[in-house]
């Protein structure tokens, strides 16, 4: 498939059945880019620097970005990881990405069109109630992500600890709330007291 062929796919994906219609489409002109975390890689990158910076080399040694080892990755790691070679022989271009950030963090949390933030702001709103997260509730989820070195996807799981009391009590609730105000001090004692604040501990 990868270096051009004809292949059957459904025409509203999922599986495919005996009796469903299947479409024919040439790869020859598709361009595949696949892409992974590959958690633990960085021990294999490692692993074959400090094997390789030795005698009149060892100068390399000091030069090496121990905070970001996947920009030395190679195929020879990818392959020591668990593909085989025959599929890292037909994806010739290799590259990595950089980490993200405090500021792409917060970025990803309000920016996109679907962001998290977003989508909390409408779930209240259809409750008649208004959501206002200040910059600085927003900049210490995205700290907390990277503290406890979940990514964008443990953003999610940091908002519903600070959201989720918050979702079910006030759509209830006698004092018809109008607005809510997230703010830093709400964020703190909410992820203070959350299961989350063990993984600061246990890293």
């Amino acid at each position: 498939m990868l270096e051009g062929t004809d292949v059957n796919v459904p025409p509203q994906g999922g599986r495919k059945h005996p009796e469903q219609k299947l479409i024919k489409v040439n790869t020859e002109n598709i361009l595949f880019i696949c892409g992974g975390a590959f958690d633990g890689i960085e021990k294999l990158i490692a692993r074959r620097l400090n094997t390789q910076v030795i005698g009149y080399n060892s100068k390399e040694k000091d030069k090496v970005d121990r905070e970001n080892l996947l920009q030395y990755v190679n195929h020879q790691d990818l392959r020591h990881f668990g593909l085989i070679p025959e599929l890292l022989g037909r994806l010739p271009v290799l590259t990595y990405l950089n980490p993200l950030d405090v500021k792409a963090l917060e970025a990803i949390l309000t920016e996109p069109k679907n962001a998290i933030i977003k989508q909390y702001k409408k779930l209240f709103f259809l409750e008649g109630i208004e959501l206002k997260m200040s910059k600085g509730a927003l900049e210490y989820i995205a700290e907390k992500a990277m503290e406890y070195k979940l990514g964008a996807r443990g953003l999610r799981s940091i908002c519903e600890e600070i959201m989720t009391d918050a979702m079910y009590e006030m759509p209830s609730s006698k004092k018809n709330v109008k607005t809510f105000e997230v703010d830093l001090r709400y964020v703190k004692e909410k992820l203070d007291r959350s299961k989350l604040a063990q993984l600061k501990v246990a890293s």
